[in-house]
């Protein structure tokens, strides 16, 4: 099944999220490459494609996993989490429609 990992950052943590983001990429490149992953990318603060300084508010992840349990732990194991990118992660089922 798919579910949607949404994130949300910490205010002004953008170093941090340069600092993290191999580890975190790396970790997405491994479920594109089973052909789990539908999605991924992070989520401007401003309303640009290249926010720069400004930042993100944070990510969205939709991806297949076995169980809800599953992907929760996949979430809960993100480097961004643990550096400290993330305020708070929510994992929830996700019925794609289209396309």
């Amino acid at each position: 099944m798919l579910y949607a990992i949404i994130a949300k950052d910490n205010d002004n943590s953008l170093a941090l999220r340069q600092m993290s983001r191999p580890d975190h990429l790396a970790r997405l490149h491994q479920l594109n490459d089973a052909g789990r992953l539908v999605l991924a990318g992070p989520m401007p603060a401003i309303d640009s494609e290249d926010p720069g300084t400004a930042g993100f508010r944070g990510s969205l992840i939709v991806a297949e996993f076995d169980s809800l349990i599953a992907a929760q732990d996949w979430a809960a194991a993100d480097p961004y989490l643990a550096s400290g990118v993330y305020a708070e992660v929510s994992v929830q089922p996700f019925k794609r429609v289209l396309p």
